[in-house]
């Protein structure tokens, strides 16, 4: 059974949360990967230490309170993960894991010290914003996942999905990083699968890895 902490749940809800703020239960249950009961249990918990609003069979909402810790845990890991890449050289399939493990150790003025090394960064390796320790958002670029663009249109990609180890490490293996050129070739309408073009080499992507990638349509 995992051992899934309460910063974990609090950063998968900040996330993960839709335009109204709120997520729903199963959703947080399949991003971590563990029972509905167990999610009921800390969902539960949560809302006793006044992190969440929380009502079962309706969605779940941070509360100002929640929101602060979960913003700077999720600024912590991310803060993490640029160290972890720029200075220490982790490959970018191998920094979330190690994030995760330090996120909950050091003050924030180590991470302050961190952040102000590295010229304060606006995202991590992946392409995902880094909140300030003001929790100013920084503004991304206009993006859509790779499986809404067309036959010959291109992309650069902002960010990928960093759900999973094996999955960054294909993406290196590929070609894929941030500010990359990838260009539609064929979408498969048997399996949606995309053939794609990066550095003058065709791959084909299945549809789940293509919607993970999130490029800038280029025009």
């Amino acid at each position: 059974m995992k051992n899934i902490s309460k910063e974990d749940y609090l950063s998968e809800i900040y996330k993960h949360e839709d335009s109204n703020g709120q997520i729903k239960a199963n959703l947080i249950a399949e991003k971590l990967q563990v029972s509905n009961a167990a999610v009921t249990d800390m969902l539960k918990k949560l809302k006793s230490d006044g992190h969440i609003k929380y009502e079962p069979y309706r969605g779940v909402e941070l509360t100002d309170q929640g929101r602060d810790y979960a913003r700077n845990m999720v600024r912590r890991h991310r803060i993490w993960e640029v160290f972890l890449h720029q200075i220490v050289g982790l490959p970018w399939e191998k920094v979330h894991d190690e994030a995760h493990n330090l996120e909950h150790s050091g003050s924030d003025e180590l991470v302050n010290k961190m952040e102000e090394m590295l010229n304060f960064p606006e995202f991590d390796p992946h392409g995902d914003p880094i909140p300030s320790k003001k929790g100013i958002i920084p503004k991304q670029k206009k993006n859509v996942a790779l499986t809404n663009l067309l036959p010959n249109q291109k992309g650069i990609v902002i960010r990928v999905n960093d759900f999973d180890s094996k999955f960054l490490s294909y993406m290196s293996k590929i070609g894929v990083k941030l500010n990359k050129e990838i260009k539609v070739c064929e979408i498969f309408n048997f399996d949606s699968s995309v053939l794609v073009e990066i550095d003058r080499k065709q791959v084909n992507l299945s549809h789940t890895i293509a919607e993970n990638i999130f490029v800038e349509i280029k025009k």
